[in-house]
């Protein structure tokens, strides 16, 4: 079970990101959950959205470069130790975690991680044998 993460390519400059957060403003867009990483000349802002095809459209309307990766999002307890615990089945599963980042639950007061693995269907295969929750695209509107 994934959701889709949108990459969204931005120069490194004054003005940049919130220009990007303005076209999503003005397409009355929410962002569940944001990551952005920069080097000196550009950066890639990864956006969790409801609807995706909606948001790459206004982008590439708005003459962004944009991009839809599948990611799985996994439901974290409110409790010390829950993030190492997850990462380390990953790990003791083979599992390469090369990002990360997290967001909470509007209605289900849970906090949840977007995990980008190598081989990803192999990564909810295990998250699914070792009872980890993860949610589906279909759900964001509802946690």
């Amino acid at each position: 079970m994934t959701i889709n993460q949108i990459s969204i390519f931005i120069e490194n400059r004054k003005n940049a990101l919130s220009e990007l957060t303005n076209v999503l403003a003005t397409h009355n867009i929410n962002i569940r959950a944001i990551s952005l990483a920069d080097t000196n000349d550009f950066g890639i802002a990864r956006i969790i959205v409801e609807n995706v095809e909606q948001v790459m459209g206004a982008l590439e309307r708005s003459h962004y470069i944009v991009k839809s990766t599948p990611v799985i999002a996994v439901e974290i307890p409110d409790e010390a130790g829950s993030l190492n615990k997850i990462l380390k089945i990953l790990a003791d599963n083979g599992r390469n975690v090369e990002y990360m980042y997290g967001f909470t639950g509007r209605k289900s007061g849970s906090a949840y991680m977007i995990i980008r693995c190598t081989d990803v269907p192999e990564t909810e295969k295990v998250c699914d044998q070792n009872g980890i929750r993860m949610i589906g695209q279909d759900e964001l509107a509802n946690i």
